[in-house]
């Protein structure tokens, strides 16, 4: 029997062995991690033998894909050159970064056109990718799903399309879902879940979403707000969790939970998802 792929953000801030030993400990089997402080910029150095000992850790205890995130304040569109910059350099580094633990995901928010509208937005963000990506590189780079507050960029399928054209090296591309954000853009994975797919299908391709972020959204359908909420306690509810874990479409995927929750928490989710999964 297939088993659920899920699991939590976990601190990167004591290693890599650290990381893997707290997911196992609350029944996950995949996680997430901040490549860096998500509100900062430096990042941790890289302990060899700690990665080493990650993965054999990983293999012994079938942990599967990783999906790391990269810092809030990476914005590739800003309108201000000098964070254009960091988010390229902070971008550049964090893919090869993760070359020390290959064939994984490195998820990132498109980010906010700050009043320059999307067209320049799209132009900004694509010109970035064609800048860090490396034909060489084995990590898959995820543009998120966003609500659509304020400026964002990433609120429908079609701006994400658009970002992809534009980009060369186009198979290292894919597409992070996240249900708070597109139930609030307006996308109604609750009563239409097989009719969201088929427009990401017909717009993205189903092949380029490759992970899912899992909360449940405080705020009701359609208000582009990013409030997340602990699954079932939101509008868009456990039954609909229940139909997108078990989906042939979305099934083996790994599904990333963002609640806001600690550990006793998120296992509690776990143990309730993974009940409801038909394997």
């Amino acid at each position: 029997m297939e088993m659920l792929n899920i699991g939590n953000h976990v601190s990167s801030s004591k290693g890599y062995l650290a990381m893997g030993k707290e997911i196992t400990s609350i029944n996950g089997n995949v996680f997430a991690f901040f490549t860096r402080n998500p509100r900062g910029g430096k990042a941790k150095e890289i302990n060899d033998s700690d990665v080493k000992q990650f993965l054999e850790y990983k293999k012994e205890h079938n942990i599967g894909t990783l999906v790391a995130h990269a810092p809030y304040t990476l914005n590739p569109c800003a309108a201000k050159p000098e964070l254009r910059e960091f988010a390229h350099n902070v971008m550049a580094d964090d893919l090869v970064r993760m070359e020390y633990t290959p064939g994984n995901l490195y998820n990132f928010h498109p980010g906010s056109h700050v009043q320059q509208g999307v067209e320049v937005a799209i132009g900004l963000i694509s010109e970035l990718l064609n800048n860090v990506l490396k034909k060489e590189q084995s990590t898959t780079v995820l543009l998120e799903t966003m609500s659509g507050k304020g400026t964002e960029v990433g609120r429908s399928f079609q701006e994400l399309k658009a970002i992809i054209d534009r980009v060369d090296l186009k198979e290292q591309l894919g597409v992070c879902l996240d249900t708070c954000h597109v139930y609030s853009a307006g996308y109604d994975i609750v009563n239409d879940l097989d009719g969201v797919l088929k427009e990401f299908d017909r717009v993205i391709g189903i092949d380029r979403l490759r992970a899912i972020h899992l909360n449940d959204s405080m705020t009701p359908f359609g208000s582009n707000k990013d409030r997340h909420e602990k699954i079932g306690d939101g509008t868009i509810g456990l039954e609909a969790f229940v139909r997108i874990i078990n989906h042939p479409q979305l099934k083996n995927l790994p599904f990333i939970l963002e609640t806001p929750n600690d550990n006793v928490g998120y296992a509690h989710e776990i143990a309730i998802l993974r009940k409801a999964y038909k394997g």
